[in-house]
């Protein structure tokens, strides 16, 4: 792997065993939902070394840079993009560079690829442009790998996962973030489809804590390696709570250590 991106990879990881990686991009798609309506007061209130990383569009990412350095937490500038007021809301289109991340000096820069979508074809060719670029300056790439479209069945599935994790890591990916199966055993087959780390989505909020982290203790049971969890976070009651919760359970490798975070 290029020298630059291990150097940025490892400061996202910050010398822990998993990634905890904290979308907050769902503004540009949602509009101003949950804690997200005061982000700075949302970021402020996280415990110290919890989170590894934020995903950020470059407006906001500006806007948080100097607190995300204050609290020792990576910057992933997102570059894809779509609203829910769309009449195709999986068209993810390229609304920013590589370029400009290296200006906001990000520690990685991501992008959202729907496999299965109308537009697959176009997602997929901004994947191999970025890609290119991300080798070009050693930047890393976190790759949001979603199965959506007419043809899936069941965007859970966990070979349709596997293929779209897959697509990621032939692609070029050095991360890849997919929907969780819901079974240690099948999702251990996505986790050992690649050689990059596989983290988790969190997807919609739950309608209870210990769905979210028995989740995330499955899936680092399988072989994962964290989450990148957004709505589940900020659209919780007390996310200071719920954040560290989460990273008892990824700090901890053994299964009965995972076991013994949940309690």
């Amino acid at each position: 792997m290029i020298l630059g991106k291990k150097s940025r990879l490892s400061r996202i990881l910050k010398n822990r065993s998993n990634y905890f990686i904290l979308p907050i991009d769902h503004g540009v798609t949602l509009g101003p939902i949950g804690h997200l309506t005061d982000v700075k007061g949302f970021i402020n209130s996280l415990p110290p070394q919890t989170i590894s990383a934020v995903v950020a569009h470059k407006g906001l990412a500006d806007s948080i840079l100097p607190l995300l350095i204050y609290k020792n937490i990576s910057l992933i500038l997102h570059l894809s993009g779509s609203t829910n007021l769309s009449t195709d809301p999986s068209s993810k289109s390229l609304i920013s560079s590589v370029e400009h991340a290296i200006k906001l000096d990000a520690d990685a820069v991501s992008i959202h690829i729907n496999i299965g979508a109308k537009d697959e074809s176009k997602m997929l060719k901004d994947f191999g442009f970025i890609s290119e670029i991300c080798d070009q300056w050693g930047m890393p790439l976190l790759a949001m790998m979603y199965c959506r479209g007419d043809k899936i069945q069941n965007e859970y599935d966990a070979q349709a996962i596997s293929h779209a994790t897959r697509i990621a890591w032939e692609l070029g990916a050095d991360i890849v973030k997919v929907n969780y199966t819901g079974s240690v055993y099948s999702f251990k087959e996505v986790v050992e489809a690649v050689d990059i780390p596989v983290v988790i989505a969190g997807g919609p909020k739950l309608g209870s804590d210990n769905l979210v982290l028995s989740m995330i203790r499955e899936s680092i049971e399988a072989g994962g390696r964290g989450v990148a969890l957004g709505r589940n976070l900020f659209q919780h009651s007390d996310p200071h709570f719920m954040s560290q919760r989460i990273a008892n359970i990824l700090n901890h490798s053994s299964l009965l250590e995972l076991q013994e975070a949940l309690v």
